[in-house]
């Protein structure tokens, strides 16, 4: 059985992938209901001529007001939900203090979770469904240095898997994305996370936090093989309108190609490579 799809609402989308995949579905005539964590962020997607809600993932409060908010909108259905909303916190492992890992987590994972679990009823009654994760390479690929990151998305991939076989036989699909690096806002964001919640100066990793500064304010690409959020949105796309969505869709080179070492590589062969990066 296979219903037509067209109200999604997606997190994340005062800029990056979430704006441009909201962008890119409204053009392409679906009912796009966009979410972002600050007010001024829904006034000016409002002003843009989305229908907003503000959605803060780390706020349980917020995350019901807005599910209220949108089935209100949309008398109690909702075709699809794109899980975009996410935040990238720098820093080596050993610099990672609970309460900044915990905060990675109430984004990344406990929010997305929390409001999975308040969709996943309504599409139970409907009979349908597409749930999209934007996950990343770093999702099955650790990188040094971006341990809070990783972790979160390993968690949010295990999670998915689980919650896909269980949700076997309800013609709710899941699907992950799992881009490689993505031209947006998402350096600049974490530059900041990382002055304000890394004590660089007395780390023992200081050398490196200068060349990661570097790369953190970097204008443009940082690294090769970057692609426009756009690259994102169309794998979207295909995740709502395929009859058999795919469980994994990776997005540029870098994630096709870890993608292919992780399996056939020895563990510790895979770690050298990674550790280059």
């Amino acid at each position: 059985m296979t219903n037509k799809i067209n109200t999604i609402l997606i997190t994340g989308c005062s800029t990056g992938i979430g704006y441009s995949t909201a962008k890119f579905l409204q053009q392409r005539g679906f009912r796009v209901i966009a979410s972002a964590r600050k007010a001024e962020d829904v006034v000016r997607l409002s002003d843009e001529g989305f229908e907003a809600v503000q959605l803060d993932l780390a706020n349980s409060a917020s995350i019901q007001q807005a599910v209220t908010q949108v089935l209100q909108m949309t008398e109690g259905k909702l075709d699809a939900l794109f899980n975009n909303g996410a935040f990238g916190q720098p820093g080596a492992v050993e610099d990672l203090s609970r309460d900044v890992l915990r905060e990675q987590f109430e984004t990344n994972l406990f929010g997305t979770h929390e409001l999975t679990n308040l969709i996943i009823p309504v599409m139970r009654k409907q009979g349908y469904g597409r749930i999209i994760y934007n996950s990343s390479v770093l999702g099955f690929v650790a990188m040094k240095y971006r341990g809070a990151y990783n972790a979160s998305k390993f968690a949010l991939e295990g999670l998915v898997d689980t919650l896909r076989l269980e949700l076997k036989n309800t013609n709710i699909h899941l699907s992950l994305v799992e881009p490689g690096p993505i031209a947006s806002q998402f350096r600049k964001n974490s530059f900041a996370l990382y002055q304000k919640n890394i004590n660089s100066q007395q780390s023992f990793h200081k050398e490196t936090y200068q060349n990661m500064e570097a790369r953190l304010q970097k204008e443009g690409a940082a690294v090769p093989f970057t692609l426009p959020a756009e690259a994102v949105a169309e794998k979207v796309l295909h995740a709502l309108q395929s009859h058999r969505p795919k469980l994994r869709y990776y997005v540029t080179l870098p994630t096709y190609v870890f993608g292919f070492l992780k399996r056939i590589l020895p563990a510790r062969w895979l770690d050298f490579i990674a550790g280059q990066v």
